[in-house]
């Protein structure tokens, strides 16, 4: 999506990318067959971005910070919720599943600058961080607006999860060893 637009709603169209985009709209597609033949209340619940402190997105931006590795920010700007606000949000949404089924676009109310974050990252940690590329006009946003009218915000802001995942770091704290792979732009991950 164009990075102003504000990221994708879910009435948009899917286009996925290459295979696991396709897997995910392919499961969309089974569980709406199945809700409308069946009449099975179903939820979509359409995450993008949960972290916590040994993965996700901001684990992948501060740990290349941190290793002095460079952070590449042509995937330039990104959605991203707090795992325990996500589970929340997937519990509450519960209650509106219907057939066919209801959609919900599911990340914090922010787009996200991959380079503001590296710098941000870079002043906790006392180091410059190294940014190579340029961003892009196209981001893989995600609109999260009829979430945030239903649920309310997300309970645990930007600014919380970025000194959680900067301490966990600097502290040595394990992590998954499971990169997003956030700054691919071609559906190869």
């Amino acid at each position: 999506m164009p990075v102003a637009s504000g990221g994708s709603r879910e009435e948009d169209p899917l286009e996925p990318v290459r295979d696991y985009a396709n897997s995910c709209v392919g499961r969309e597609r089974i569980l709406t067959y199945f809700s409308r033949k069946n009449g099975t209340p179903v939820a979509l619940f359409r995450l993008n971005y949960a972290i916590d402190l040994r993965y996700g997105v901001l684990v992948d931006v501060a740990a290349k910070v941190l290793a002095g590795e460079p952070v590449d920010v042509t995937m330039g700007y990104v959605n991203v919720i707090w795992q325990g606000d996500a589970c929340a949000a997937a519990l509450q949404c519960l209650q509106w599943t219907a057939s066919p089924p209801f959609a919900l676009n599911v990340t914090g109310a922010e787009t996200l600058s991959v380079r503001a974050l590296a710098h941000r990252f870079g002043e906790l940690f006392g180091r410059e961080p190294r940014i190579i590329g340029a961003e892009a006009e196209t981001a893989l946003l995600a609109n999260a607006s009829r979430a945030h009218e239903l649920l309310g915000e997300p309970a645990v802001p930007l600014e919380q999860m970025v000194q959680w995942v900067a301490a966990w770091l600097q502290s040595g704290g394990r992590l998954l060893g499971k990169p997003t792979h956030f700054e691919t732009r071609d559906g190869r991950y």
